[in-house]
């Protein structure tokens, strides 16, 4: 299935930018829902071996979503995200920084732009991510961001299969 799928990946250093668009076989609600909601999103989210668990999430513009990515032996690596504006089913952004267990942020972060449009059954999901500094966006990417996304988006892949009964 997901060889069909389109997804392209492109790092601009030059924009301090991330640039991804990834289709997906599913709704745009499900996947809507997928990227929305905290118990869906901690089944998908982290790569493998990682697992991901929210401490809260208040989507709404305004709320937070605080969370860790937590390794098999145990460490935990927090961040914290803003949304700053939704307009269901279709976008929303937010701003994204690392972050201590204590949900003291590490900036400067990173501001997120995600884009949700649906054809003949299939939806597409445009993100982009843009970093305050390129010193920023060296770190996501020497943490491994670009393999770890990657293997997240396999992971939903799998998790809409299995919620859609694909």
């Amino acid at each position: 299935m997901s060889n069909q799928l389109m997804f392209d990946f492109r790092v601009d250093k030059s924009a301090k930018t991330v640039f991804i668009t990834r289709e997906f076989d599913a709704g745009i609600e499900l996947v809507w829902d997928a990227f929305t909601k905290a118990e869906l999103l901690d089944q998908w989210v982290a790569p493998k071996p990682w697992t991901s668990r929210t401490k809260y999430m208040d989507f709404r513009v305004g709320g937070k979503r605080f969370y860790a990515m937590v390794s098999p032996e145990g460490l935990e690596r927090w961040a914290i995200q803003e949304y700053k504006s939704i307009s269901p089913k279709t976008n929303f952004k937010l701003f994204n920084a690392f972050a201590d267990k204590d949900e003291n942020p590490e900036l400067p972060g990173s501001d997120w732009d995600y884009t949700f449009s649906e054809q003949n059954g299939r939806t597409i999901v445009s993100i982009t991510i843009y970093n305050e500094s390129l010193t920023r966006l060296e770190k996501m990417i020497e943490m491994g961001f670009t393999e770890g996304f990657k293997m997240s988006v396999l992971n939903l892949e799998n998790l809409l299969a299995t919620l859609s009964g694909k």
